[in-house]
């Protein structure tokens, strides 16, 4: 009996154990909202947001579950091209004259124009109804405290980089997102890690530069972070925002 009663105790004290273990872990969904309310909140909710990235002009323009997304720029030619991103679908104009396009293109004029503005507005679109998320734990960069998420993609919603694999790092305290990386599929396919610069808040947004780099070791995605601070990684650019502007709108 005796022996019973004390496997009965070890069995509740492990079952507690394990509760408690539970309880204590960081939830990925408490950690992105904690970081969208740091970048800004609501105010990404209805705004008209502009900037200029690698001399063409973008931007974003939301209102809920209403979006228009747009870039401008001049051609080798020097046409005025403008490509636009709406909830009905996408459209190029050259010199205010609509083109028609091979479905192809327009999904990959789409993917670009979507990749530029989801980076730049970046950790809004992590509660998008496709993103899955899940806690990978805890990590140190550069003596400061991080939860680390790795985020992936349902098929459907997803886009057409629904196979993309990304892992964000989130200040403990500051609940900022300051590391990312990811893996793609397109163009024969590879990784990157970012690290935030310059920090600065316009219209309430919280916006950031980063330094982009790249890893010739094969390792984890979750662990470029370790890479990193051995100095592994190789710098291969920058992603600089430029004239930032943030307006409320009435209404799309």
């Amino acid at each position: 009996m005796m022996h019973r009663a004390l496997y009965t105790l070890l069995f509740t004290l492990l079952i507690a154990i394990t509760s408690c273990q539970t309880e204590n872990k960081p939830d990925a969904q408490q950690i992105v909202d904690q970081a969208i309310e740091a970048h800004g909140g609501d105010r990404f909710l209805k705004s008209a947001i502009s900037f200029k990235f690698r001399d063409r002009q973008y931007r974003a323009l939301r209102d809920g579950g209403v979006f228009v997304y747009s870039r401008t720029f001049t051609d080798s030619t020097g046409q005025q091209v403008r490509d636009v991103w709406r909830n009905s679908g996408f459209t190029r104009t050259v010199n205010d004259v609509e083109v028609d396009l091979p479905e192809e293109k327009q999904k990959a004029y789409t993917a670009s124009v979507n990749s530029v503005i989801y980076f730049a507005l970046l950790p809004y679109a992590l509660n998008d109804e496709a993103v899955r998320k899940e806690y990978l734990g805890k990590a140190t960069i550069k003596g400061e405290s991080y939860h680390k998420v790795r985020v992936t993609f349902a098929q459907e919603g997803g886009g057409e980089g629904y196979q993309d694999v990304y892992v964000y790092w989130f200040h403990q305290q500051r609940h900022t997102m300051d590391y990312l990386a990811y893996s793609f599929q397109e163009n024969d396919g590879g990784t990157r890690f970012r690290e935030s610069t310059n920090p600065r808040t316009i219209g309430g947004i919280l916006f950031q530069d980063y330094i982009n780099y790249t890893l010739k070791e094969d390792i984890l995605l979750e662990n470029y972070d370790q890479a990193f601070e051995a100095g592994k990684m190789e710098k291969v650019s920058e992603v600089v925002l430029e004239e930032i502007e943030v307006n409320e709108i009435e209404g799309l």
